[in-house]
């Protein structure tokens, strides 16, 4: 297997940055602006994604949280702060309770956890029929849509498509599969991390059941809700958004 493509900037204690589902690392492309003067800012493009496009993607939401893991150990990196927007808030949980002792902070974001998600936009099948029907284009601009309050006319749409076009078919369809077979709940109980849990509350993808769940399951965990969001609170409210993780992630390890 080829190796992830990562992108890094900055110095200091690391802070790990897990994209979601049709995207890639350039998602957080702001946030790395932001946060590269205070961490380490390491960010993989996901198998099957953007630069990694040539990866093949497991379709086991714990493989890919052990492959990140070890990806992260052959570069030295031992211990971080952690935090993953969607499918990639699935893969940080998975990686939290498989290595709590190597996590210092995590932040799960616009996710929950379980794969098979209550009222979202279209169920799991439909999407992976409307994938093989419609082709990966129209699927890209379709669900891109549904991750902002605005849909197509908000600012942040066209790179999330643009980003979205770049994955592979083969990692798109894994990826519903790895959703369909992973429930992290019973796994809760084994985070250590202390964990704050952000969510847009006009979030298609995730209804507020999700980020309740995780903030009842994970002992040590806060909540905080966005108004006037959907799902990419980060590229809706960037400012925010920062201020908000800032705030949470110590600079140093505890």
């Amino acid at each position: 297997m080829n190796e992830l493509v990562f992108k890094t900037a900055g110095k200091g204690f690391p802070l790990v940055l897990v994209h979601g589902y049709l995207a890639g690392a350039d998602i957080w492309q702001e946030q790395l602006e932001f946060f590269k003067d205070h961490f380490k800012v390491i960010v993989p493009n996901l198998p099957g994604f953007a630069d990694s496009a040539q990866v093949k993607a497991p379709n086991s939401i714990i493989d890919i949280a052990n492959l990140l893991l070890s990806e992260l150990t052959d570069r030295g990196v031992d211990k971080f702060h952690l935090m993953g927007h969607s499918m990639g808030g699935m893969i940080v949980q998975a990686m939290a309770a498989i290595a709590p002792d190597r996590i210092d902070h995590l932040i799960c974001y616009g996710t929950g956890p379980v794969g098979v998600l209550p009222d979202r936009f279209e169920t799991i099948e439909q999407s992976r029929d409307r994938l093989n029907n419609d082709g990966l284009e129209k699927t890209v601009k379709r669900i891109a849509a549904t991750w902002f309050l605005h849909r197509e006319d908000a600012e942040g749409y066209d790179q999330c498509v643009e980003l979205g076009l770049q994955a592979n078919m083969q990692a798109a369809l894994a990826s519903l599969t790895a959703w369909e077979n992973w429930d992290g709940r019973e796994e809760l109980k084994n985070i250590r991390a202390k964990t704050l849990i952000i969510w847009g509350e006009s979030d298609r993808s995730y209804n507020q059941s999700q980020p309740e769940a995780l903030w009842h399951g994970i002992e040590n965990s806060c909540l905080v809700v966005v108004s006037n969001c959907a799902h990419n609170v980060h590229m809706e409210k960037p400012i925010f958004f920062n201020a908000i993780v800032k705030d949470f992630l110590p600079t140093q390890s505890n």
